[in-house]
């Protein structure tokens, strides 16, 4: 493994562990029993969700997984060999116990020059697409999740391990009453951060934007907290509309190559984020602070764009306040490594810009500290705030 001189730690804003078969159902109330299900077919084991198998995550057990970095020539150079993904992907690995628990990660995070990271969940992606319509079911196995987060990634009932993995829990929001709860619940428990869905939330009265005033109480109850909000990447139940235009399978299927759904791969967050302005929480709690992991940034420049243009025919729409400064105040984005770095923070500001790697997922840096190659041209100063210096400023460590 390649070791760099480094002139600053490293602050990764987007590492992930993978769960056990255990963890949405450990802490599950027995009212809940089989909601989650792991099944055999055909000789492999699946994951079932109210009895339907998902194939979003083809091996939910991560006993095998892909290794680390697997893609990045095919996200810096393309794939002008028209290869398949599986051919892409390459040859898989064993998962090792520093994808299971902090102890060995921190090792390996020593390895890797990472002196800090976010950590996030993987199979956490699924659950609430596949529950959309049970919203009681929904807060129930986000807890049980949230148990199991903090009993295996945590320490003395604290989501923050030795002070340098920070466990990132989630908070669903259907019913808000129950959202308050559970964000109480992770604070109590030393959460630095909440992820939050980038999607249209599901409910007894069907879906309806996170940023309309009916979620105000939550929103306040997290400036209140002080605690950052991250959208990461996730099913945020688009494949539904794709699936009308295709008259197709409802989930996107990852070995499979899809054009039409690479073209609109980043509308959900592009979505989202117009959704804080447009639907006006931003305005209402300017203190927010949002992070966008693991969504590049390719959907901003458009976006920024765009909205410029709304505000300047509709500006009543956004009570006379300008949605484009609203983002560059309260959105921060964590680019990906094979774009335009440099443009990015003179797009939105270098303070919003975070360093994340997604390791050990195949999209993300074999080695993540590599990241600094692509913004050597920035100054060290800057360089020092993307790598870590921003995100340690929004968590306050």
């Amino acid at each position: 493994m390649t070791q760099l001189d480094l002139p600053y730690p490293l602050f990764d804003a987007d590492n992930h562990l993978y769960e056990t078969k255990e963890a949405l159902t450990k802490f599950l109330p027995a009212e809940y029993e089989g909601a989650i299900k792991y099944v055999e077919l055909n000789g492999r084991t699946k994951i079932a969700v109210l009895g339907q198998i998902s194939e979003y995550i083809p091996n939910p057990t991560f006993e095998v997984v892909a290794r680390p970095g697997a893609m990045e020539d095919y996200f810096k150079n393309g794939n002008p060999e028209g290869k398949s993904k599986r051919e892409i992907f390459g040859k898989s690995m064993r998962s090792i116990p520093a994808f299971r628990e902090p102890g060995a990660r921190l090792e390996l995070m020593n390895e890797l020059q990472l002196n800090r990271s976010l950590m996030f969940p993987t199979l956490a992606s699924l659950v609430e697409e596949r529950m959309r319509h049970h919203p009681d079911l929904i807060h129930a196995v986000v807890h049980s999740l949230n148990r199991w987060l903090l009993e295996t990634w945590g320490e003395d009932g604290n989501f923050v391990y030795k002070d340098r993995i920070f466990t990132v829990p989630v908070v669903s929001l259907p019913i808000v009453e129950k959202a308050i709860e559970e964000l109480d619940w992770c604070v109590e428990h030393g959460a630095k951060a909440i992820l939050v869905r980038p999607a249209p939330v599901p409910g007894l009265r069907g879906m309806r934007s996170f940023a309309l005033p009916e979620f105000d109480p939550f929103w306040k109850r997290v400036v209140e907290h002080d605690i950052l909000v991250t959208m990461h990447s996730s099913d945020s139940g688009y494949s539904r509309h794709n699936a009308e235009w295709e008259g197709s399978s409802l989930e996107m299927l990852p070995f499979q190559t899809n054009t039409f759904r690479m073209t609109t791969e980043w509308r959900p967050i592009q979505d989202a984020v117009a959704s804080w302005v447009c639907h006006g929480a931003l305005f209402r709690f300017p203190e927010l602070k949002v992070a966008v992991i693991e969504n590049g940034a390719s959907w901003l420049a458009p976006l920024l764009e765009n909205l410029a243009d709304v505000a300047k025919k509709a500006p009543e729409g956004f009570g006379h306040q300008d949605p484009v400064e609203a983002i560059k105040r309260n959105i921060f984005v964590s680019p990906f490594w094979e774009e335009d770095l440099g443009g990015i923070a003179d797009l939105i500001g270098v303070d919003n810009v975070l360093f994340g790697s997604d390791y050990p997922h195949p999209e993300g840096l074999a080695e993540p500290a590599r990241y600094i190659h692509e913004i050597k041209d920035l100054s060290l100063e800057h360089q020092a705030k993307i790598m870590g210096g921003n995100l340690a400023r929004l968590l306050k460590v």
